[in-house]
């Protein structure tokens, strides 16, 4: 196979998963990642407060903390796997570790922040509203950003996700 057939090939693999994995929701995120962010938010919460949980919600004394799908951030996790997989040149092996890597940092950022987010809330911080939506809207953008650089660096990526698949395309497909 020719390196140009190849090279069209691998992309039309990588942005194909990325449509398979976003056509039923997004489901997978959450279905993996639920329980990987909730217990282990309750074990912490646990080790500072008598908690207890039911389902999705953390009980602490008078307060409870229920961790929807926003908390999960399954949409954060899939835009670090379309900044994977939208950026060409990569060898598998090596996106298998960059693509667990990521979802590894964001994870455990996500625990961090949900178990401050909930002291600050059960310990009746006055600017709980105001940080939980800073984090919310911003921080989460921040995270998800500031980790790819620090894959980009680790790993050493030369290419730029999207634009280096549709500069590859015109070069490729105009001839």
């Amino acid at each position: 196979m020719s390196k140009k057939k190849s090279g069209i090939l691998n992309l039309f693999i990588r942005y194909f998963i990325l449509i398979l994995i976003s056509i039923p929701n997004l489901w997978i995120f959450y279905f993996i990642f639920t329980p990987l962010t909730i217990y282990p938010v309750y074990l912490l919460f646990n080790l500072f407060f008598d908690a207890t949980l039911s389902g999705n919600i953390i009980n602490i004394g008078i307060f409870s903390i229920e961790l929807i799908d926003a908390c999960i951030a399954g949409s954060a996790y899939y835009l670090l796997l379309i900044l994977n997989l939208s950026t060409p040149k990569i060898k598998i092996r090596k996106r298998i570790k960059m693509i667990l890597l990521s979802f590894i940092f964001l994870l455990i950022i996500n625990i961090l922040r949900i178990f401050l987010l909930g002291s600050a809330f059960v310990s009746g911080y006055p600017w709980f509203d105001a940080t939980h939506k800073l984090l919310w809207y911003l921080g989460s953008t921040l995270f998800v950003i500031g980790i790819w650089f620090i894959e980009v660096k680790l790993f050493k990526i030369k290419e730029i996700p999207i634009y280096s698949d549709i500069k590859f395309l015109y070069l490729n497909l105009r001839k």
